[in-house]
């Protein structure tokens, strides 16, 4: 077992597909299936089940991608170590955030991150579910609630964000139906909220996630709750009240590696 066998095994359970490792790690897919196969074999186990067209570890899989994220972390620190603290920083850091922070947020600020810190790469991953950053899934994530305490995990509170009822421009409030989230994201505070308002139950289409609502809205499809720090911004959009929800924003990170120089540069 060496390190290039654990490198593969993170990106697998990173990717959820073979070819999407091998793209991640620019060598061909046999070499992904190859390495795998040796590390299962040298390990007695299997390492990933497929479910949903995607590969997913197993009990012992967990256990061997903890342990690989140590050595990466172990690896990283001495790269970083050798490389010296008088050097600026510089590398790969995965940001992992639903995908209206992502874009709505993120992205308008790399422009000057990129201009001050030209040799850091960015990777973000819009994902509706919470990646792990105990997995190494991801260097830092954005969270829309406060974070379960969790080993190793530093957590801090950037701010709070208000939801307001937005609709398209042009149109009267009282004739617009309610957009909602689909069935697997009614826990969400600000789907409940909307199940509790008279028509909601009729609701003519349910998204996945907040970019898709902004859009859906745009087009005059109905109303819904948004953070009125984004759709505030949006010109094809109104206010139809004021705030009637509040979410905090949280910056998850590891805790040994928030004084790595790429990732402390972005933290900051």
């Amino acid at each position: 077992m060496n390190w290039d066998d654990l490198r593969h095994l993170l990106a697998i359970a990173r990717a959820g597909t073979l070819a999407a490792a091998a793209r991640r790690l620019a060598v061909n897919q046999t070499t992904v299936a190859r390495r795998l196969a040796a590390l299962e074999a040298a390990l007695g186990a299997r390492l990933f089940e497929r479910a949903d067209g995607l590969l997913r570890p197993t009990k012992a899989g967990e256990l061997a991608l903890a342990r690989a994220a140590e050595v990466e972390q172990e690896v990283g620190a001495l790269e970083q170590g050798i490389a010296g603290a008088d050097r600026a920083p510089a590398g790969l850091v995965r940001v992992t955030a639903v995908p209206i922070l992502v874009n709505r947020l993120l992205v308008p600020a790399l422009p000057a991150l990129s201009a001050r810190h030209p040799r850091i790469r960015l990777e973000l991953i819009a994902d509706s579910r919470n990646l792990s950053l105990t997995r190494r899934e991801a260097d830092l994530a954005l969270r829309l609630s406060r974070p379960e305490s969790g080993t190793g995990l530093l957590t801090r509170r950037l701010g709070d964000f208000d939801y307001a009822v937005y609709g398209p421009r042009g149109k009267a409030a009282n004739r617009l139906s309610w957009i909602t989230y689909e069935e697997g994201l009614g826990h969400l505070p600000q789907a409940r909220w909307i199940a509790q308002q008279p028509g909601a139950s009729m609701a003519p289409l349910a998204v996945s996630d907040a970019e898709a609502l902004v859009h859906a809205i745009r087009a005059g499809l109905g109303k819904s709750l948004l953070p009125c720090l984004i759709a505030d911004r949006e010109p094809d959009l109104r206010r139809l009240g004021v705030a009637v929800l509040r979410r905090e924003l949280w910056l998850l990170a590891h805790r040994e590696q928030r004084h790595h120089g790429r990732i402390g540069t972005v933290i900051a």
